[in-house]
């Protein structure tokens, strides 16, 4: 009888051992899961910007892994003309872009009917006169084709600097504000003014009669293999022309204050442009 009751105890003990151990396990088991999902990884921000090759998309490149440690992933889109960039910005498919200075956007905007805006001033590009085969302003030969830009506020924007350089007399009063177009020349001195596509200057310039200049936005300028020291004339940077023709952000209306633009604006204008002209040489002036 004593050794039934020795077994049935000693069974119960074990039952009991048993039962406690898987108790004090299962708090450990239900821990684990609970500590896992404490940390979850840290997701990126992608942030989508339409830019001109050559110097937007290159300084773009350079703020990328400033960007990175903030956790914005940027994503550059390249463009080659000046229309494409806003209507995509407008449209939704990008963030932001980088190409343009103000008086470009603004014209944009009232032809289009779009809400595009300024999130920030970054750089400035000097205008330009340029040939391949003339050394001086001094030697442009009476006739001479000169090639402009086609599009209202860099037409304005060339046809002043060759005012500057008089090599055309242009309205009284003809300003930035008022705008100015080839037709409202009053005096072209004998050359030839052509306006062609902002974009297709370059190449019209390489294979242009002998003795031909143009006036070249700057970020085509380079993109063709000049600098700001190859220019027969740059136009007065002395003046308003730094701030008005700063390039800029553009978003739309109401995204200016969006963390992954502010932080953009802030990473271009913390000596990325600086550090651009120091790799390639090219002169571009940063605005901040």
């Amino acid at each position: 009888m004593k050794k039934k009751l020795a077994i049935v105890l000693a069974v119960a003990l074990l039952a009991l051992s048993i039962a406690a151990c898987g108790q004090s396990a299962a708090p450990a088991a239900e821990a684990a899961p609970a500590a896992e999902a404490a940390a979850p990884a840290a997701e990126s921000v992608k942030l989508t910007v339409g830019a001109s090759s050559t110097p937007h998309a290159e300084l773009l490149e350079l703020v990328k892994p400033a960007l990175a440690e903030q956790g914005i992933e940027l994503d550059i889109v390249i463009y080659d003309d000046y229309v494409l960039p806003n209507t995509a910005l407008q449209d939704g498919e990008l963030d932001a872009n980088y190409f343009q200075h103000t008086p470009y956007l603004n014209s944009f905007n009232e032809k289009n009917g779009t809400d595009l805006v300024s999130a920030g001033l970054i750089h400035y590009e000097p205008f330009g006169i340029y040939s391949k085969t003339v050394a001086a302003l001094a030697d442009l030969a009476d006739g001479a084709t000169i090639l402009v830009p086609d599009d209202e506020s860099n037409q304005t924007r060339a046809l002043l600097l060759l005012a500057q350089e008089n090599l055309v007399v242009l309205p009284e009063g003809a300003s930035v504000e008022n705008g100015v177009s080839v037709l409202d020349i009053v005096d072209a001195k004998g050359y030839d003014i052509q306006a062609a596509q902002a974009d297709a200057i370059p190449s019209l310039l390489a294979n242009a009669d002998e003795g031909t200049v143009a006036v070249i936005n700057y970020n085509y300028a380079l993109g063709a293999g000049f600098k700001t020291s190859d220019a027969l004339a740059i136009e007065d940077a002395s003046g308003d022309a730094a701030q008005t023709y700063a390039n800029i952000i553009a978003v739309r209306r109401g995204d200016e204050t969006r963390a992954e633009i502010v932080a953009l604006i802030a990473a271009l204008q913390d000596g990325a442009v600086d550090a651009y002209n120091e790799q390639t040489g090219a002169g571009i002036v940063p605005i901040s």
